[in-house]
């Protein structure tokens, strides 16, 4: 018999569920939509029921119209069912679990982005790029590396953004401790290894996670 798959989705094959496209989202970080639809929602009852639902083009996802059932979802996604005028935004709980946390239409036009990468292109054209697979040309000179950037869904423009600095609200997105929200205490630097940032949640608790978990 073949070795077990070590990745978050088995084969469909040993255990039903689908795999996942490839994009952006890693696939042990996402949740594909028939997942979404089926066992989170609840508007169906099994993946045909699901794919009749997405062939209607009835559900997107940050604002455009998904259509395979195998389409995964990821932290901060905005999904939006217009029929049922229903939005959500995908987070985690203190579990790890994700979260669909309904919001209104309003704060579904736009979504957050970890700044994971700025450049310089050709022609001297500035560029930033997101943890979701986004790039942005002429970005605000001040955003760097681990911020935060607001972005609409229609227009594809940054609307504002925020430091990753000490004092700022984060979010842990991975890790033991993915799901806990607290403010930034200090971060230590460890070249050849991952950078540690000490965090303090509502309670008072400091705890500690990498660098990359924080959003």
């Amino acid at each position: 018999s073949p070795p077990p798959s070590t990745g978050c989705w088995p084969s469909s094959a040993a255990s039903g569920l689908p795999s996942p496209l490839r994009v952006p989202t890693r696939a042990r970080e996402c949740l594909p939509l028939v997942l979404l639809i089926r066992n989170r929602l609840k508007y169906a009852l099994s993946g045909r029921e699901t794919q009749m639902i997405l062939g209607q083009k009835a559900v997107k996802v940050d604002g455009v119209a998904r259509t395979d059932h195998t389409f995964p979802t990821g932290f901060m996604d905005v999904v939006s069912i217009e029929k049922t005028n229903e939005h959500f935004r995908l987070l985690h709980d203190v579990k790890g679990r994700y979260l669909l946390h309904r919001v209104t239409k309003e704060e579904a036009g736009y979504k957050l982005g970890k700044v994971s990468r700025v450049w310089v292109g050709l022609k001297g054209i500035p560029y930033c790029s997101t943890h979701d697979g986004r790039t942005f040309r002429y970005p605000h000179p001040d955003i760097a590396i681990n911020d935060t950037i607001r972005f609409d869904l229609k227009t594809k423009k940054i609307l504002d953004f925020v430091k990753f600095e000490t004092g700022n609200l984060v979010m842990v997105s991975g890790g033991r401790n993915c799901g806990r929200i607290g403010v930034i205490v200090s971060k230590e630097k460890h070249p050849g290894t991952y950078d540690i940032v000490h965090i303090r949640d509502s309670a008072g608790q400091t705890f500690a996670t990498r660098l990359g978990y924080v959003f």
